[in-house]
């Protein structure tokens, strides 16, 4: 699969996991909402329950920037399947300024932020490389 299909493929999913690595190596993998300008993937914290504010997935970028995020489709129809993922380095922003554009882009896609904005931080992947595959 070409990078430009790939990153198109990506962009339109709703959903995809984020897939991080502490300074030990120890993997951790999350779902995550998503907006994308280019080559760049944003996500911020919100306001759904969550056990700590602490969370491993901004610990462990703070630690290892690494980053891989992988969105999906899958169908029971094998011929429509597809997979993309984009390898690259992340980080943490926490200044309402630099925070402003990635969360008005996370509010028009998912209606939900218009209502209740996520407080942040957000994370920032500069995308490398985007590999995938497809069925057809």
């Amino acid at each position: 699969m070409r990078p430009a299909e790939a990153r198109r493929l990506f962009g339109a999913a709703r959903v995809a996991r984020l897939a991080t690595t502490s300074a030990s190596g120890e993997p951790h993998i999350v779902p995550f909402t998503f907006a994308m300008d280019g080559d760049l993937i944003y996500s911020a914290v919100d306001a759904k329950p969550k056990s700590t504010t602490n969370l491993k997935r901004l610990r462990n970028i703070r630690e290892n920037p690494n980053v891989t995020a992988l969105a999906d489709h899958y169908s029971d129809d094998w011929s429509s399947l597809w997979w993309v993922r984009a390898d690259g380095q992340a980080q943490v922003i926490e200044d309402p300024d630099d925070m402003a554009r990635p969360l008005r882009l996370l509010a028009g896609r998912y209606t939900q932020y218009v209502a209740s904005p996520p407080g942040g931080p957000v994370i920032v992947i500069q995308v490398d490389r985007w590999t995938g595959w497809s069925a057809t």
